[in-house]
């Protein structure tokens, strides 16, 4: 019995969660375990009516569960930044999700804008530290309003977290890494960074990655890429990458990239984790208000952060039947993943890959 706590949020988020509370409801069935699904109103409309966002009641509570299942934060009435801030900022900080991540990978029929690739060259994984760097909110104002004004905002880690983030990747490479690229036997994992400029943060990053990969990893083959040149090959050569480290801004951005790799944010879903703790899994893409209630949405990346959970709780072979049967929808069944034009409608779509793990 696993305990879940499912926020289906704005927009469309309500739509895509329904469908992927359907699939881990049949890959339950079929695998022999149980769900406990408690759903939480916290969203938009919640604040709206009683101002609240995530109160620390609710942090408190949300600890107990094994864990959540969001669908998506944003609302076209509630400016920018509250909700992202007191919803999905505060979860991650206040349960300590220190690991943010993201698989890309292409699946059949879905198309990439990278010319001549396809899924044998698009599959890899994104472990992004998820509690530090400029995230933080270290910095302020000073003479704000002047013409002298002086905006700081600082780019912070410590040496835990910077090891606690290596631990978990150069674990996931040593698990779940798959391409030698000539060298051997040996999996890879490579570290994102910008020790040239960012000669202090990137200095820790690297001493830190490559101490523990000598004392700890040997198995596991290094690398290091400057991030600038980390999104240049991910276009050119996304072949080349296995398991990728990096930190929090450099993984916001390289992670989307990544999304548009793998054909867009209708198919990429990601993982705030705590090992220790609750874990967090969404849908990449946003609430698209615009689309709420027309049944046009596309659910699978809702569906495939259900699939994550699954193989984070330990439920791999659930997990394998999931992504198998996500796999046969869009390489058999969807003409598009773009909404409206999927062939289908969000609930059909839903209906699909339930039937194909049933």
């Amino acid at each position: 019995m696993y305990k879940i706590a499912v926020i289906p949020g704005d927009g469309t988020g309500p739509e895509v969660t329904v469908e992927a509370v359907k699939v881990l409801k049949v890959a339950a069935d079929k695998f022999n375990f149980k769900l406990d699904l408690t759903e939480f109103d916290f969203g938009g409309e919640r604040y709206k009516k009683t101002g609240e966002t995530l109160p620390d009641s609710a942090v408190e509570e949300l600890r107990r569960f094994d864990a959540i299942l969001l669908g998506a934060i944003g609302h076209p009435d509630v400016a920018p930044g509250i909700l992202e801030k007191g919803i999905l900022l505060k979860a991650r900080f206040e349960l300590d999700q220190y690991i943010n991540l993201r698989p890309v990978k292409l699946y059949p029929g879905v198309e990439t804008p990278l010319k001549d690739k396809g899924p044998d060259d698009v599959d890899f994984v994104v472990v992004r530290e998820n509690t530090g760097d400029l995230y933080t909110g270290t910095g302020g104002f000073t003479m704000k309003g002047t013409p002298h004004e002086v905006a700081v905002q600082s780019a912070v880690y410590n040496r835990h977290q910077v090891d606690r983030c290596l631990t978990y990747a150069f674990e996931y490479a040593r698990k779940y890494g798959k391409k030698t690229r000539g060298k051997g036997d040996k999996n890879t994992l490579a570290l994102c960074g910008k020790t040239n400029v960012l000669t202090y943060i990137y200095d820790l990053w690297e001493r830190a990655f490559n101490e523990m990969g000598e004392a700890q990893y040997a198995d596991i083959e290094r690398e290091y890429y400057h991030v600038d040149a980390t999104c240049m090959w991910m276009v050119k050569n996304p072949e080349w990458f296995d398991v990728i480290v990096t930190g929090n801004m450099f993984g916001d951005i390289i992670t989307d990239l990544g999304a548009m790799v793998q054909g867009g944010m209708g198919i990429a879903a990601g993982g705030n984790i705590n090992p220790e703790g609750v874990s967090m899994f969404e849908p990449i893409g946003g609430s698209a208000p615009k689309y709420t209630g027309k049944g046009v949405i596309n659910p699978l990346a809702a569906i495939c952060a259900g699939q994550m959970m699954l193989a984070t709780l330990g439920e791999e072979k659930a997990a394998d039947a999931v992504e198998k049967a996500v796999m046969t929808v869009t390489g058999e069944k969807l003409e598009s993943l773009q909404a409206g034009r999927m062939g289908y409608s969000t609930s059909e779509v839903g209906d699909l890959v339930a039937e194909n793990i049933a």
